[in-house]
């Protein structure tokens, strides 16, 4: 193991070395309406429409500067976290609707977890599922461990799966 891997793991940083190990990333969501899609998770995860790249008063400015066709303009949406802390999501148009189960899926976690009482786990879980019902999600399984709701299987409005924890 390097010294910049061991250090990475240890927990201490002794150079810059642990930042250039890191990677950006944007997790992407292919839809076949991206609008839809964004509006729901917005909602869902309390994110905002990115902004359009430095230098440019508009995502359209941005468009005409980099030769996007206006045909294309609408083919895909980019959402942040406000605060800045949780990766962007990328909602690029596809043509293929969802056929299979996703392998990779968002736990929204907004209970507290298992050490909090049954009672108020739930009460939390139920709260955030009728809201995301409301902004056009849609209930998939519900799960219990020891007679508790232990998370809701949703999904999207096109059928991306994701767990209410």
């Amino acid at each position: 193991m390097s010294p910049g891997a061991h250090e990475r793991w240890s927990g201490r940083v002794r150079s810059t070395r642990l930042v250039d190990m890191t990677t950006r990333w944007t997790l992407t969501i292919d839809c076949t309406s991206p609008a839809v899609v964004a509006a729901f998770w917005k909602e869902a995860l309390g994110y905002v429409d990115a902004l359009p790249p430095a230098g440019f008063a508009s995502w359209e400015a941005w468009f005409v500067a980099s030769g996007v066709p206006e045909d294309e303009w609408d083919d895909g949406a980019a959402l942040v976290d406000p605060l800045g802390v949780a990766p962007p999501l990328s909602l690029p148009r596809v043509r293929e609707e969802k056929s299979v189960k996703n392998r990779l899926h968002l736990d929204l976690q907004v209970s507290g977890g298992r050490a909090q009482p049954a009672g108020s786990r739930r009460e939390a879980i139920r709260a955030t599922v009728a809201r995301l019902v409301r902004a056009g999600g849609a209930v998939v399984a519900e799960h219990h461990v020891d007679d508790a709701l232990d998370h809701v299987v949703m999904s999207d409005p096109e059928g991306n799966e994701f767990c209410v924890v």
